[in-house]
């Protein structure tokens, strides 16, 4: 889904024997970079780095599924894409004095007296956790813990880039609900949230919605709501530039799975007629004729007569698709309503090309999950922002008012210019709201000013925040 292509926000520049460029960044950047700056104390020996010139960035690019430009990111100048920065000086005795013993027993003391003084003197307030067990691990399936650790890392990276959020990747060994949902919970008093990812449906409900009753800090199922977020953000400004109003449309979902159901939770919050929705899955429409469903399934199923896709799209205002490669065709695409809204978002190959589409609407609005086509619905567009403002107000949980208050700071930021800054950072010329940019694009400097005061508001209306909302520094070591 579309979180392949949050992960190849991390290949967009190539890296070779000598690491030319560093993708996450968009431009190329020295390795040392990576790893200094104010209280960031390293030191590299036998470490190779060439500064890249224009002409070796360009070079060294490679097409997008170079899978050994991959494998050499992750693994030079040293293996993995994280690493512990020190906050403090830690360059005499009397700094380690104060690091560790003996005057490491106050704050214990201080803690032990007030638990909340571990937002003062430690940074619980400041980390996440990113937990998998590597059910679902992007589009490759269940590969089990270990393998979903670069997934993880390149998550931790994600949030520290964008939110300077602290992030650690713990991949837990087992795949049963219940021994997860406990492992979590006992290490809740060391993190100020918790990301959940790669976690297959249906466990991932059961499971988010345990640890969300049984512990204080926010938890917050990324595939499930990161998705639903971007989504929402990108049919709301769809469908005013198609001057179509969400409560009127129909709507047709293909997919029904971790994020297909949560962006249908999230969309009938905000208004979403049920009675103009279709769900289609593996045994096609979702209709209230049919028995045995899952939970998740018989929640939106329909008193309808509709049992395909073609069926269900005959007359549709919207398409969202979190499925598989090819299932619209250009007979159902013809047979949808005028001025249409298509979010084909299966990865790497979506349910219609965007060649083909538009070749056959061309009053079409359309958005897929790749980088390489305009209106990328890409989660790193939501998860940074929403923990950031989450752990900026010490809200206890994520609400839905909070994630469609970041919804709509979303919208509303794709509708205003666009800096020069951002032109610059993916050399373009000119970018104005409209059918090819629906979406803000993760390199905008205004994401990280928008989106968590807008959340951490949100927060403070539910009465779930816990402290008035102080935005955390935004410097980075990167």
């Amino acid at each position: 889904m579309c979180r392949d292509s949050c992960s190849a926000l991390l290949c967009w520049h190539g890296s070779g024997l000598y690491l030319d460029a560093v993708a996450a960044f968009g431009r190329p950047v020295e390795v040392p970079s990576l790893l200094t700056g104010t209280g960031a104390f390293f030191t590299w020996h036998n470490v190779r780095v060439k500064t890249p010139s224009p002409e070796s960035v360009a070079m060294s690019n490679p097409p997008p599924d170079s899978r050994q430009a991959a494998l050499d990111y992750h693994e030079f100048p040293v293996p993995g894409k994280t690493a512990t920065a020190i906050t403090k000086p830690a360059q005499s005795a009397r700094d380690l004095a104060l690091a560790y013993s003996p005057g490491v027993a106050e704050p214990v003391r201080a803690i032990a007296a007030n638990p909340d003084d571990a937002y003062r003197y430690t940074n619980k307030g400041n980390l996440v956790a990113v937990i998998s067990d590597g059910s679902a691990i992007l589009g490759l399936g269940n590969l089990g813990a270990l393998a979903s650790k670069p997934v993880m890392e390149g998550k931790a990276l994600l949030f520290k880039k964008f939110a300077n959020i602290d992030a650690i990747d713990l991949e837990v060994e087992t795949q049963e609900p219940m021994e997860l949902i406990d492992t979590v919970r006992r290490l809740g008093a060391s993190f100020g949230g918790i990301n959940l990812e790669d976690i297959s449906a249906p466990r991932c409900f059961e499971i988010e919605a345990a640890l969300i009753e049984a512990m204080d800090i926010p938890v917050f199922h990324d595939d499930q709501h990161g998705t639903a977020i971007i989504i929402a953000a990108g049919l709301v400004n769809a469908l005013h530039i198609q001057n179509k109003k969400l409560e009127d449309i129909r709507l047709v979902l293909v997919g029904a799975g971790a994020a297909g159901t949560a962006t249908l939770r999230l969309l009938l919050e905000m208004g979403l007629n049920r009675e103009q929705l279709r769900v289609v899955d593996k045994v096609g429409v979702l209709h209230s004729g049919l028995t045995d469903l899952p939970e998740h399934h018989a929640a939106v199923v329909a008193d309808t007569d509709d049992r395909t896709l073609e069926d269900a799209l005959r007359g549709a205002d919207v398409f969202i698709g979190l499925s598989a490669p090819n299932l619209l065709s250009a007979e159902m695409l013809s047979s949808m309503a005028d001025q249409p809204v298509v979010f084909a978002l299966a990865n790497p190959d979506p349910e219609i090309r965007p060649e083909l589409a538009h070749s056959v609407r061309d009053d079409l609005i359309m958005a897929t999950g790749r980088s390489d086509y305009p209106n990328q619905v890409n989660n790193v567009l939501a998860f940074p922002f929403i923990f950031r403002g989450t752990l900026d107000c010490r809200a206890s949980r994520i609400t839905a008012n909070m994630k469609i208050a970041c919804v709509e700071a979303l919208a509303a930021l794709a509708r205003e210019p666009v800096p020069q800054s951002v032109l610059a950072a993916y050399n373009l010329d000119s970018l104005t709201f409209g059918a090819e940019y629906i979406l803000p694009k993760p390199f905008d400097p205004r994401l990280i000013e928008r989106l968590p005061a807008a959340v951490a508001a949100a927060a403070e209306r539910d009465g779930v925040a816990r402290t008035a909302y102080r935005p955390y520094p935004r410097v980075t070591t990167v």
